[in-house]
């Protein structure tokens, strides 16, 4: 057997709303293990996993890594999806406790293997840098509200040039061309109850805004491309299309905006290999990095925008754009002041951890989940 596939995902972001999760979509509830994974700063939780998820991608297993928006080494969570199990960071800002104890769910507090006299010597130093930390997160937040406002502004003006039933045409034309591909002698099957599952696929990190698409869209064949200056739109466009898929009978995983967290940038289709994605601004990507897509259908927006009208407030477009582009830095900025902070209150945990204890736990954990995959065989 080869090796397996690693998948990037954010699970949960920083975004105009504060941090905004969608943990519970990890993995669904009735798994075969979900390993909540507990202890401070420095213990080792990130750590801990990606050995396990290596260690499984090296016997052939395709892995997820749960990727942490506040620190772009740092990982939340690693599901290896064939088998059912699951390892999550169980703590702040994402806690997560188990929902069925013994049943599915455990606790793995990696608080047992530290010397509590170590830590208590620098209480002081730990809470004044936590609270540092909180503190700097919250500045960054007021920023991306800010930064929302001006959007909201920027979204204004191009909702009063854009020609929505163009834009309908599309999300029409897209949903018919789909459904032909899962259409029996003219009637759609409706086996089981479709799931859907959210996600992020970019997110804001300290070092700016970050993304995996390669890895996202790595098993896709076909991909629908929505460009356009009108980026609300686009989500508009793609998130009715994620909901009329989904209402259709088929799986869905949908990809959140870093920024707006109830807005879509990215709905896939698994089982069919379809994609239907916006040009998300801010990030530096390429569809021809995507070497496994045959076909890509681009959709242009700006064919619905009435110039004429943009023309009128092209003044108020260009500032609202130099507006929203310096907010966002400076959200950026905190963020990255937050894990500057962060790191230094590790360096208080890193000490006091007794590492081979943990390397000797996290062995006995990847022996249970190689059983468990046993058993899958």
């Amino acid at each position: 057997m080869g090796k397996g596939k690693i998948k990037k995902v954010f699970p949960g972001g920083n975004t105009a709303q504060g941090f905004f999760s969608y943990y519970q979509y990890m993995i669904e509830p009735n798994a075969t293990r979900i390993f909540c994974i507990k202890g401070g700063p420095g213990v080792g939780k990130s750590t801990f996993m990606r050995y396990i998820g290596e260690q499984m991608v090296e016997r052939g297993y395709d892995i997820e890594h749960h990727c942490c928006s506040s620190d772009n080494g740092s990982l939340d969570g690693v599901v290896i999806p064939a088998i059912k199990v699951a390892l999550l960071d169980g703590t702040a800002p994402h806690v997560v406790d188990p929902k069925n104890p013994g049943a599915v769910d455990e606790i793995i507090h990696l608080g047992d293997y530290w010397q509590e006299d170590k830590l208590r010597a620098n209480k002081e130093a730990i809470l004044k840098s936590n609270r540092r930390v909180g503190r700097l997160f919250k500045i960054a937040y007021h920023q991306l509200a800010e930064a929302k406002t001006i959007k909201d502004e920027l979204d204004s003006y191009y909702a009063e040039a854009i020609n929505m039933g163009g834009v309908h045409g599309i999300i029409h034309n897209i949903a018919e061309d789909i459904l032909e591909d899962v259409m029996e002698d003219g009637q759609l099957q409706f086996a089981t109850e479709p799931k859907d599952r959210h996600l992020f696929a970019t997110a804001f990190t300290p070092q700016g805004q970050t993304h995996h698409l390669e890895t996202i869209l790595a098993d896709l064949e076909k991909l629908y491309f929505i460009t356009g200056e009108a980026s609300a739109i686009g989500s508009q466009v793609v998130g009715t299309l994620a909901k009329a898929m989904h209402i259709h009978g088929l799986d869905t995983e949908v990809y959140h905006c870093a920024f707006e967290p109830t807005a879509v940038d990215l709905v896939i289709m698994p089982a069919l290999k379809i994609g239907i994605m916006k040009d998300i601004p801010g990030i530096d990507f390429k569809l021809q990095d995507i070497s496994g897509l045959r076909k890509i259908k681009i959709r242009d927006l700006n064919q619905y925008l009435d110039q004429s009208v943009l023309a009128v407030y092209d003044k108020e477009i260009k500032c609202a754009r130099e507006r929203l582009h310096s907010a966002l830095c400076r959200a950026i900025g905190y963020i990255a002041a937050a894990k500057a902070e962060h790191d230094i209150m590790e360096q208080y945990y890193i000490p006091a951890m007794d590492f081979e204890a943990i390397n000797a736990k996290r062995g006995e954990i990847l022996a249970r989940i190689l059983k468990y995959a046993e058993e899958f065989k």
